[in-house]
């Protein structure tokens, strides 16, 4: 409501507001029940209880729509808010002015990468330190991301999914201190289409992104790499925008792919980015020395209808049998990658 100067009123129109008011006073009191000054007889009247006055309906109308609105959980949105969004229009891209990092891992895995060794509060407090070493190199405004194993595939090729309230606990910390998260499915024996349909629901989340890992589709994980097709990323795509559309999600979300060599995604020269929900990211995966890494980041730069590329940093933790990065290329040499990749992850 907004107010504004008071005006000067005629004395005769001030008296009739005033009496209009006592008017209004005197029904919404008679309507209510309420007693009225004695009359001349020195008896009290009491005024049957009567439909409430239009305003006090109003009021209702209100109260009713603030209390619908406080009991929807905030990924929900009314029909009317959905139209004002205009979902089908293009929306400005999260990479636009901005760099990812992220940690990697299992929150229970010590063993599968630096987000199961820490709390979330000193995954934030490294980040956050990190961050500043890329700002330093010349990284823009730099948005943190957890990067969480969401299915992990086992011996034969079955898929352990992280426990819900597990996952939930990460995203809903996240979303309280301006932390991405990306869920990545290893796949398994289970097809594309498949993995990616069993992460769709958490898209309601205004936080999460998704990501797929060609390297674990296989029975057979440690032992052979495994490999999707063109068509395969193509389709998960087209699911991933149709699930956003038909769910009324807002915006665009990424879509992280992994590879570090030729097998793992065939005929990629076929994938296709166009897409307008779904922001697909090329991420060059692997460890060894920086000569290795240099040329497996080469290899995938080589794929140009995948051209928002990201890049895959491996800690030394001492794990037995555990690759690494010997040494670690620093922020300055990461961003000398050409073309510059705009996500970073640590496992």
């Amino acid at each position: 409501m907004v107010f504004k100067s008071p005006r000067v009123v005629p004395i005769k129109v001030q008296s009739l507001l005033t009496l209009l008011f006592f008017f209004i006073l005197t029904i919404n009191a008679a309507a209510q029940g309420v007693a009225l000054p004695p009359a001349a007889g020195g008896t009290d009247i009491v005024r049957e209880p009567k439909p409430l006055f239009p305003a006090a309906y109003f009021n209702a109308y209100l109260d009713a729509m603030d209390a619908a609105d406080a009991a929807r959980p905030y990924w929900a949105v009314t029909e009317d808010e959905a139209n004002a969004l205009s979902l089908s229009l293009p929306q400005e891209s999260i990479l636009l002015n901005s760099d990812i990092l992220a940690f990697y891992g299992h929150p229970r895995s010590r063993n599968m990468g630096i987000l199961g060794r820490y709390t979330k509060e000193e995954l934030n407090e490294k980040l956050s330190a990190l961050a500043a070493d890329y700002r330093a190199a010349g990284g823009k405004n730099i948005k943190k991301a957890f990067y969480i194993i969401f299915g992990t595939v086992w011996p034969g090729g079955d898929i352990g999914i992280i426990q819900e309230s597990l996952l939930r606990e990460y995203i809903e910390y996240a979303l309280d201190n301006d932390i991405l998260v990306f869920i990545d499915h290893q796949i398994g024996r289970f097809t594309p289409a498949d993995a990616m349909k069993k992460m769709l629901p958490w898209l309601k989340y205004p936080n999460v992104h998704l990501a797929l890992d060609p390297e674990w589709r296989t029975t057979k994980p440690m032992q052979e790499i495994g490999a999707v097709s063109a068509e395969e990323l193509n389709q998960v795509q087209q699911i991933m925008e149709d699930y956003m559309v038909e769910n009324q999600i807002p915006g665009e979300r990424l879509l992280v792919i992994h590879q570090f060599n030729w097998r793992m995604i065939s005929n990629r020269e076929k994938v296709d980015n166009s897409f307008p929900k779904v922001r697909l990211v090329h991420c060059a995966d692997g460890f060894g020395n920086p000569q290795i890494k240099r040329a497996s980041y080469a290899f995938n730069a080589q794929a140009a209808n995948m051209p928002i590329k990201g890049f895959k940093l491996f800690y030394n933790f001492g794990i037995p049998g555990a690759g690494y990065d010997s040494p670690l290329l620093t922020p300055k040499e990461v961003f000398d990658l050409n073309p510059r990749p705009y996500i970073i992850m640590y496992q």
